[in-house]
């Protein structure tokens, strides 16, 4: 693999066994993910698109070491990644990475103030914020990090139930950029937020690439989003990779009958609607 990529995976699958469909009969296999293979840029933003059960959410949580590959390789910054080997060992890779899911409040424990919520990374990791050193400094990192994402620094001391769900996103995103991770995995993190909240979350995502040169995978089903923030997308179909190219080039001359469909059935949504 090639070290000028960030991410690659190579013949990545995944599948599942299910019950016996006989007592002693074999038991059903599922393939969620079958040969995926992807090359990341540092700096660049990927989107992936496809039908609901293409193969999207499992791809990421593969190249994230939260599930084992059946089969596959995954090297991040030139580091292979191994999922079985346990939660310390992938220290190195949690440091490096972050995730934002589709709902917030889900992802948000209601027991936890919003401090705690977003510093909870630098804890796990063993990290100190910027300035002073230990939980000071952590405390000053956490609230440096929502401003980052639109909030006040005194939301810190308050409760995910008292937030809207597009102030709950920002917290969930705070806590994602945390620990200045090198690369973000969006798993439709726009997708549950109204239009006016969802471009002011896409202009934090565009102002977080070019300050920090983050690096983003975007999963959406809204292209005007991926066509607005990506520079090159990948269309999953039955848990397959079926085309991949440049964002303009993909979405304005699909080259493969399903992308084709795919874009005339899914509704554009101005990225800049109610800025």
């Amino acid at each position: 693999m090639t070290s000028s990529f960030l991410l690659q995976a190579r013949g990545l699958t995944r599948r599942y066994r299910g019950p016996r469909v006989r007592m002693f009969g074999p038991r059903a296999v599922t393939t969620a993910l079958a040969d995926a293979d992807i090359d990341v840029r540092e700096g660049t933003a990927m989107g992936v698109i496809g039908e609901s059960g293409s193969g999207k959410s499992t791809l990421m949580r593969l190249l994230l070491a939260l599930d084992a590959p059946t089969s596959g390789t995954v090297v991040f910054d030139g580091q292979a990644v191994d999922a079985t080997s346990g939660a310390r060992a992938l220290h190195w890779l949690r440091r490096q990475t972050g995730i934002v899911f589709q709902d917030p409040y889900a992802s948000l424990d209601p027991r936890m103030s919003v401090g705690r919520i977003v510093g909870e990374p630098l804890w796990a990791l063993g990290l100190s914020g910027d300035g002073a050193p230990g939980s000071a400094g952590r405390r000053d990192r956490v609230r440096d990090v929502l401003v980052d994402v639109g909030l006040e620094p005194e939301m810190a001391n308050r409760f995910p139930h008292e937030f809207s769900g597009g102030q709950r996103q920002r917290i969930a995103l705070a806590r994602a950029i945390v620990h200045r991770p090198r690369l973000l995995i969006g798993d439709e993190p726009l997708s549950a937020l109204d239009v006016t909240v969802r471009a002011q979350i896409l202009e934090v995502l565009r102002r977080l690439r070019q300050r920090d040169g983050l690096t983003l995978i975007m999963v959406s089903h809204d292209i005007g989003v991926v066509q607005s923030l990506c520079d090159e997308v990948v269309v999953m179909k039955d848990g397959r990779i079926v085309e991949e190219g440049p964002t303009e080039k993909v979405l304005l001359e699909p080259q493969v009958a399903y992308t084709r469909r795919l874009l005339a059935s899914i509704p554009v949504i101005d990225p800049g609607a109610g800025v």
